[in-house]
Parts: C-alpha cells; structure tokens; sequence
C-alpha cells in the first residue's frame, strides 16, 4: 500500500470512492465551483483552515467530502458570510413531507406500539436526505386513529402533545439532523 502524503486527505465520495486531496488543491475546486458568489482569496484560507481541522487536529486521514462541506459552511457562517453545504455537495430536496395519517393508518391494528417506531423511521430516512424543512401533516387526523376517537377529546389532546414531543426528541437525538426545521401540522 502507499502511503499518503502529509500534506493530504483522502475525500470519500458517496459512491464510494476516495481521491487524495492537498489543502491548495480542495481549494482550488471549491474556489472553482463557487466562482462568482464569493471572494476566491476567503475560500482558500477558509478551506485550508478546515482541512488544517481534519489532518492536524483530529488526525485524520479520511473525510467525506460532506464533513468537508459542513465543516467550510460553519467556518463561512463564523465569517459573516452565507453559503450552503448544498452548494458544495448537492441538496436532494428543501422540503419533505411525511402524512402522519397514512402512518396511522399502515399501524391501524397495532395503534401505538408500531406507530412510534414507524415514525422514528420515517424520520430517520428524511433526515438522510438533508432537507431544509420536514414538514409532517395530518396531525389531528393521526391523534383521532390513534387514539380510537370519532370526535376531539381530552385523551386526543394528550396524544397529540405526545406525538409532537416525540418527534421533537428523535430528531434532538438524530446526529444528521444539521439546521433542520420540525413543522408539525
């Protein structure tokens, strides 16, 4: 095996693939995909301070170009300055949508026991996909099949603050879950 030169990084790509990297090499790639937007000169200390981050002081040898990616858009932020991750590394989608009342529904039998987990999943799958905002609707209609209810009643009041802080603690516990917006509805 050879061995990697001190002054790189293997980038890990989602595919799978790992390229060795220079800090004036990164730099010039994102100075590249980003021209226009900001000043070249700020990207190059940024990224040389980032990768500086990773090699030196974690010790590292491996980074996935999305750590990467997060790591510049913090330092950028600290700067004043607005760049998403999402520039650097694509964004699949700002805002997902997820119909509680469908989940309710697949868990009809079972009610709560499967209803929870299967939310905690759902969840789970859209924060892989980095979006801006989860957005998860039908909320009254979720609490009313849950809770066997034709009608709005106190126990459906309580069910409803249940699954609203349940949802709130999975994604407080999520380590993907970024600057990522909860609407509930």
């Amino acid at each position: 095996m050879i061995a990697l030169s001190n002054d790189c990084l293997l980038f890990k790509f989602t595919n799978g693939e790992s390229v060795p990297c220079s800090a004036e090499m990164i730099s010039v790639e994102i100075v590249g995909s980003c021209e226009g937007t900001l000043d070249p000169e700020i990207l190059r200390h940024a990224a040389a301070s980032v990768f500086h981050y990773f090699k030196v002081e974690l010790e590292r040898e491996t980074v996935t170009v999305g750590e990467f990616a997060g790591a510049l858009e913090k330092v950028l932020r600290g700067l004043g300055l607005t760049i998403r991750a999402g520039e650097l590394e694509e964004r699949s989608q700002e805002i997902i949508e997820t119909d509680l009342g469908l989940l309710a529904r697949q868990s009809a039998d079972s009610l709560e026991l499967f209803f929870f987990p299967k939310l905690r999943d759902e969840l789970r799958q859209q924060l892989r996909q980095s979006p801006r905002v989860l957005r998860f609707r039908g909320l009254r209609g979720c609490v009313k099949q849950l809770a066997g209810a034709r009608r709005w009643s106190a126990r459906c009041e309580k069910m409803q603050e249940q699954v609203v802080e349940y949802l709130r603690g999975c994604l407080t516990a999520e380590p993907e879950k970024s600057e990522c917006a909860l609407v509930v509805e």
